[in-house]
């Protein structure tokens, strides 16, 4: 049974010309590590340890978190013949919280980036390569409103790199209620300059890039061409519809979102890179309700929490797609009822017969989408 030494007891070790191994996984040592250890991680030292330890005699101080894991990993390697390996008690933690030097396993760290998403850095899933590819993600939020201002606050929070902000509507007191990136003094400015206000404050980190244009058949592409996620917070279905279009059009994800007084729903929308695998909009919805069965938040009221519940969810989904983690929504309806606190799940089936979507349908151009959801 391998023995545990204090950090103080390593420390002077260390200088003696012990080998200090920090067994933690990369992700973990990306928050720093022991001042003069090498990072290897447990499994591979294990696996092979005279890549790392010179010979049975070496003297090798093993340190992870908090001393659990390197007290195994000393177990192991004594079992393998090295009989001069201890863990170091407390591990990191303790080392760290009697005052010895801490490294980063870098050149050139950037302690904001560490400090500010070290609950990302902390997961495997994540870790700083994750992070580090939202950094480089763009990512566009059609609506500054309801379902936007939620989903791009949490995105900022996030660290996506690049977030466009379309909308070309300016904040009325009535946004109040359930816009949590507007404030009562920004009333009569434009949604897109008090989102940015908001989220470069949040996390300057971001580039936000205000777009005061209503989304149209003329500038879609331009908007949204460069994105890797798109977010759907527009509260209308000639938005929606166009969006869909171009997406599937421009093969890029659409991460859906729709509020209804107490009721809410998310999907991701995906077809244009799984044609015939993956459902889009119109597949849903081949033709829209009429008015009178779908009014807006304005005639028939919407609760306030509700836009934030679904624009969190879409937030959530768009960063699973950035990351390539998880289980996206592609193919599956999420309903929320607020009033019942229930979820209930739908599956959608790609339609065979989809004009845009199916596996051979060409692209029929953009149409007249006020007039088609008019019924005009």
């Amino acid at each position: 049974m391998p023995k545990d030494i204090t950090p103080r007891e390593a420390s002077y070790r260390l200088a003696q010309g012990a080998l200090l191994v920090d067994v933690r996984e990369d992700h973990e040592r990306e928050l720093g590590m022991a001042q003069g250890a090498i990072g290897v991680a447990r499994a591979e030292l294990e696996a092979a340890p005279h890549r790392y330890l010179s010979g049975p005699d070496t003297e090798a101080l093993l340190i992870c978190q908090s001393g659990g894991r390197s007290m195994l990993a000393a177990e192991q390697l004594q079992r393998l013949g090295f009989a001069r390996v201890t863990s170091v008690r407390g591990g990191t933690l303790m080392w760290q919280a009697e005052g010895f030097p801490m490294t980063r396993p870098e050149v050139g760290v950037d302690e904001d980036f560490h400090e500010r998403y070290s609950r990302h850095l902390r997961l495997p899933e994540i870790g700083a390569r994750g992070q580090r590819r939202l950094e480089a993600a763009s990512v566009v939020v059609v609506g500054a409103g309801g379902l936007g201002s939620p989903a791009a606050f949490y995105l900022a929070a996030a660290g996506v790199g690049s977030l466009r902000l379309v909308d070309d509507d300016v904040v009325d007191r009535s946004n109040l209620q359930r816009q949590i990136l507007h404030v009562d003094a920004d009333t009569g400015v434009s949604k897109v300059e008090s989102a940015q206000t908001r989220l470069s404050a949040l996390n300057p980190r971001v580039a936000i890039d205000p777009v005061p244009e209503r989304l149209s058949s003329a500038n879609v592409e331009r908007l949204i061409m460069d994105a890797d996620v798109v977010i759907d917070g527009g509260d209308n279905f000639p938005v929606r519809y166009l969006l869909n279009d171009a997406c599937v059009h421009l093969r890029k994800p659409l991460v859906y979102g729709a509020v209804h007084r107490f009721e809410g729903q998310v999907s991701v929308f995906d077809a244009g890179r799984q044609r015939g695998r993956a459902p889009c909009y119109r597949c849903l919805f081949p033709e829209p309700p009429p008015p009178e069965a779908a009014p807006n938040c304005s005639e028939v009221g919407v609760l306030g929490v509700l836009p934030g519940v679904i624009g969190m969810l879409q937030a959530t989904e768009a960063l699973k797609l950035l990351l390539h983690i998880g289980e996206p929504l592609a193919g599956r309806l999420l309903q929320f009822d607020a009033l019942g606190m229930r979820f209930r799940e739908t599956r959608l089936a790609p339609d065979p017969d989809c004009p845009l979507c199916a596996p051979d349908a060409p692209f029929p151009g953009y149409i007249d989408y006020a007039a088609f959801c008019a019924g005009t």
